[in-house]
């Protein structure tokens, strides 16, 4: 299976920036979706972002649209995501996630095969 680790995250002032990072191993990684969950405490884990296999499309959550932008680098295996004009509710931990979809261009919502352990994200106000 593929195996994802996310990283930096951290704690952060509301209106700052910080960019998630996901490197992704085991199998290959073109093909194959990326998307960017999150689970605040108490919370079911929602879809935040969405991206396919060579960046041609993407699909966010409307809450983060125009903040957050979900990019990739199929040379170096990694996912990114560049939060901005961030808000105390947007404290979670962030999850990567992965689905082979076959160099379709959907970006599903759900249904997603692999998993990263999340990296920890904390907007103070």
């Amino acid at each position: 299976q593929v195996r994802l680790v996310e990283s930096g995250g951290g704690l952060v002032q509301a209106g700052g920036s910080l960019r998630l990072s996901c490197a992704a191993s085991g199998r290959t990684f073109s093909g194959y979706t990326m998307g960017w969950f999150r689970q605040a405490p108490g919370k079911e884990r929602e879809f935040v972002a969405g991206i396919n296999w060579n960046s041609g499309r993407t699909y966010y959550t409307d809450s983060v649209k125009g903040r957050f932008t979900i990019s990739r680098d199929n040379a170096k295996n990694t996912a990114y995501l560049q939060m901005n004009s961030l808000e105390p509710e947007n404290t979670a931990v962030y999850y990567c996630a992965a689905k082979n979809t076959y160099y379709s261009d959907y970006v599903p919502t759900r249904d997603y095969d692999y998993w990263g352990q999340g990296t920890q994200v904390t907007v103070s106000s």
